[in-house]
């Protein structure tokens, strides 16, 4: 089983903390939704077997009209073997799910909606410099409930100037009212050339505060954890047996194709990266040519991703698998570097698994990186 994520790179507006390939210009939104198929066509005999997810990022996905999107299923149905029970996750702004359109999502194959909240108060919302407002944000979930829509996943982000715990906890229970079975929480980080970054540079914001990130991610996980969801993922919290079937693909390893400006692809073995740029995209598409870059990755290098993505999870780094596709060398140096973590309680290790212990959690991607092997030639 495999999964295909396609990258929608429009948005209405640029909120003040993302880094992601994007443009609020729709002028070639049609000739980029032709070029996405093409690329689909092009690329369909990477794949074998079924299709166990779909998944629509961006940018903002919802921007897309109905036949816009029609056209890329077909596309990929009349190209791929699609599994009766494949998650097809389409990631929405809540000023996008509108009555109309939630009936538009209806008559498509899309079973699962990620809806970038954020939060869900206004002023928080005006900072970060988004398209929604509070109400909105409420309602877009209550009417995608109301239309059948109950495989939805909410963002909330944390740690920035404006949250205070009362309102962070105040975000969870609207969330818990609204019995959503997926929540991804992330802690605000801020990436280079983003507005944020040249406002705290000029001085007109706040730096962030790491000591408030921490606390407010553990009281996350708290609270979550106690109103039963699994803390299956550093950032993301489900209802048992409700966990993001494309996501945890990526976490695992599973093989995807990626489609669209800026896309990543992964065969298991090598990683495929799509040009960053709208134009050079589309020029080489006309071309017929496949708009990537191939990245070989060693041994090394496929151990080192395994170990960043799988300790994250709730699994965490399968020890036989590492016997399995790894040289002796590797697990063994792996074994050694384990246990000053282990000694420091932020790890547990078992006779299957090396996991991460709730104080490991806060410090995930420092081990990780301890972890890591490096090719010394």
């Amino acid at each position: 089983m495999t999964g295909i994520y396609i990258h929608i790179p429009f948005c209405k507006k640029a909120c003040h903390y993302c880094d992601f390939h994007f443009s609020t210009s729709l002028k070639y939104l049609d000739e980029m939704v032709d070029a996405i198929c093409k690329e689909i066509v092009l690329k369909k005999d990477r794949v074998e077997g079924q299709i166990s997810s779909i998944y629509f990022g961006g940018g903002t996905p919802s921007i897309l009209p109905y036949n816009a999107l029609q056209k890329i299923f077909d596309t990929i149905i009349n190209n791929f073997s699609i599994a009766s029970d494949a998650e097809i996750t389409i990631e929405t702004n809540p000023d996008d799910l509108t009555t109309a359109k939630i009936k538009e999502f209806r008559l498509l194959p899309i079973n699962r909606f990620s809806i970038g909240v954020q939060s869900f108060f206004n002023e928080d919302l005006i900072w970060m410099n988004r398209a929604h407002n509070a109400t909105e944000a409420e309602n877009s979930i209550k009417r995608s409930q109301d239309a059948g829509f109950e495989n939805l996943s909410v963002d909330l982000i944390y740690g920035y100037p404006l949250l205070t715990n009362q309102k962070l906890l105040s975000n969870i229970q609207t969330l818990n009212n609204l019995q959503i079975p997926h929540i991804s929480a992330y802690s605000l980080t801020v990436e280079d050339k983003t507005a944020l970054a040249s406002f705290i540079k000029k001085g007109v914001q706040k730096p962030l505060n790491e000591q408030q990130s921490a606390e407010q991610f553990s009281l996350v996980s708290e609270t979550l954890q106690r109103a039963n969801y699994h803390h299956y993922e550093i950032s993301n919290y489900s209802l048992p047996d409700r966990y993001a079937v494309h996501n945890t693909n990526y976490w695992r390893g599973v093989s995807y194709l990626g489609i669209g400006p800026s896309a990543h692809g992964y065969d298991g073995y090598n990683r495929y990266i799509n040009i960053a740029n709208n134009a050079l995209y589309l020029a080489q598409m006309r071309e017929g040519k496949l708009p990537e870059s191939v990245e070989e990755l060693s041994e090394f290098d496929n151990f080192n991703e395994y170990i960043m993505t799988s300790l994250r999870t709730m699994w965490g780094i399968d020890l036989a698998f590492v016997k399995t596709k790894f040289s002796t060398k590797i697990f063994n140096q792996l074994m050694q570097e384990v246990s000053q973590f282990v000694a420091k309680e932020q790890i547990e290790l078992t006779d299957k698994n090396i996991i991460l212990t709730e104080k490991g959690k806060l410090f995930a991607d420092d081990i990780a990186a301890s972890l890591f092997v490096v090719d010394k030639k």
